[in-house]
């Protein structure tokens, strides 16, 4: 059996390494080094160049080297295989960490501190005890769960919107145009971790932003595509929300004039918040093509209809 990779953003020589540790039979080329594609039957990519996967005539299993598969979906000559999407404990971790500190930094006014020691100015403000602050998430999937059950541990309170109702010890949960105007309301900051799909693309909006308190905070760790940034930046500039962290942009790269580099109330990271290590993550591609040579369902399969 062999496997092509194809990414742009991740190492190949790395994954290489990692994946032979579980598959050491399973021949590895790296696109666009394909050699003859007919063989080649398990791919494993980060956004891959449109009508790259119609070419593997034989083509068996597509893995997604993200938790989002919208790149992958979005192909019009996307062939009919099986599709999985990568669920790691690795990257699930790392999500958590980055929401925390994101939460953590505008709580307790890291902003207000980093403008104070720019100016070498000594004064100390008062923050809320984290029991009195409430957290919201747009989306509690693996990403979403992992995030709120680490802020439980710090005593945030906690909601949860999702498109169906969950049952999450310590999280309210929302579910439904009506479950999201009823939350967002209470939320002091608000967390974007769902999937990109026709229902939630430019959720994040005026409309959204208006429903939230004056001073709320958002945070989008899921996708770009969420977020309409022209109606973020507004938000910031009347003063209804205090400040937003962004990792994910409608552009990648974020081009160098934009807007929202230089804007005093925006955090910015280079699409980081959950990265998949090689490491800790290769298990789960030799999982996938174990799981395909045995017959056996896939871990983790996309259902494409709901688009995750």
């Amino acid at each position: 059996m062999t496997l092509l990779f194809c990414s742009a953003s991740d190492s190949a020589e790395d994954w290489r390494r990692e994946i032979a540790r579980h598959l050491p039979d399973l021949e590895m080329r790296v696109w666009p080094e394909t050699g003859d594609v007919a063989d080649i039957e398990v791919a494993v990519v980060w956004k891959p160049p449109a009508g790259m996967l119609a070419t593997l005539p034989n083509l068996r299993l597509i893995v997604s080297l993200g938790a989002g598969v919208e790149p992958i979906l979005q192909d019009s000559t996307l062939p009919d295989v099986p599709l999985v999407r990568m669920v790691s404990e690795g990257l699930t971790v790392d999500m958590a960490g980055y929401v925390v500190y994101q939460v953590l930094y505008w709580h307790r006014l890291m902003d207000a501190y980093a403008a104070f020691q720019a100016e070498a100015r000594w004064e100390q403000r008062d923050h809320r005890p984290a029991s009195e602050v409430t957290v919201g998430f747009l989306g509690l999937g693996e990403l979403g769960v992992a995030s709120a059950r680490t802020l439980r541990t710090l005593d945030y309170r906690l909601k949860g919107w999702s498109r169906s109702p969950k049952s999450i010890e310590g999280v309210e949960s929302f579910s439904g145009p009506d479950g999201l105007a009823a939350m967002l309301p209470q939320c002091d900051v608000l967390v974007c971790l769902l999937p990109l799909t026709d229902e939630t693309r430019g959720i994040m909006n005026a409309a959204l932003f208006a429903a939230l308190p004056k001073g709320a905070v958002v945070i989008n760790a899921a996708r770009g595509g969420h977020l309409v940034e022209s109606d973020l930046l507004d938000a910031l500039e009347s003063g209804h929300l205090r400040g937003a962290s962004l990792d994910v942009f409608a552009t990648e790269p974020l081009p160098a004039d934009h807007p929202l580099w230089r804007h005093p109330k925006v955090r910015i990271t280079p699409h980081v918040a959950g990265v998949t290590h090689p490491s800790l993550c290769a298990v789960q591609v030799a999982d996938a093509v174990k799981a395909l040579r045995e017959g056996r369902p896939l871990p983790n399969l996309v259902d494409r209809s709901r688009g995750y």
